[in-house]
């Protein structure tokens, strides 16, 4: 690596961490039927009819070797007690989901971390594709599970938080009607 592309890499990172995002633990059972996982921040909506997802997973990664074997995957969106799963699910600590409970009963179509997740969804991939070091997965999206109507868990400036209370008694006062939390 050139000392340009360090600089250019390190600005990359810099200008990530200022932005402030959700914090998932994407998932996948492998070919094999072992769980994979890892934390990002790196999920977008695409399309709402059909309902599609984009996540990008670091080529190489156990987790995108899963999903790639399986063709389906879960987005697990964190609460804002989740903090611990967060950094467990980025540490590459192998047994971790010996320390989390989860369960892939139907309909899931990956790992869902029943502790950890406010939302899961559950995709199909559809289409998938190599860009730089980062695979950027499309997956469409087959079942919602709504565990509980929580704060988001969110990740930015290199450090976890999550909205204040004002903010929360806001939407919860708004928007928990258009959801079905069951």
């Amino acid at each position: 690596m050139t000392a340009s592309n360090e600089l250019a890499r390190m600005d990359m990172r810099r200008l990530m961490a200022s932005f402030p995002s959700g914090v998932v633990i994407t998932t996948a059972l492998h070919a094999d039927g072992k769980p994979r996982g890892m934390t990002c921040t790196s999920l977008t909506s695409v399309s709402l009819d059909p309902p599609v997802l984009l996540v990008c997973l670091r080529c190489g990664s156990p987790t995108l070797e899963a999903i790639s074997s399986s063709g389906a995957f879960a987005v697990n969106l964190l609460h804002d007690r989740a903090r611990g799963a967060a950094e467990l699910f980025g540490s590459g600590a192998r047994d971790r989901f010996d320390r989390v409970r989860w369960h892939t009963d139907a309909p899931a179509l990956g790992p869902h971390l029943m502790d950890a997740a406010h939302t899961v969804a559950d995709c199909v991939v559809q289409d998938m594709s190599v860009v730089g070091d980062h695979a950027v997965v499309l997956g469409r999206v087959q079942a919602i599970a709504r565990l509980r109507p929580v704060r988001p868990l969110l990740y930015g400036l290199r450090q976890y938080s999550t909205w204040s209370d004002a903010v929360e008694g806001a939407y919860l006062s708004s928007d928990a009607q258009a959801f079905d939390w069951s």
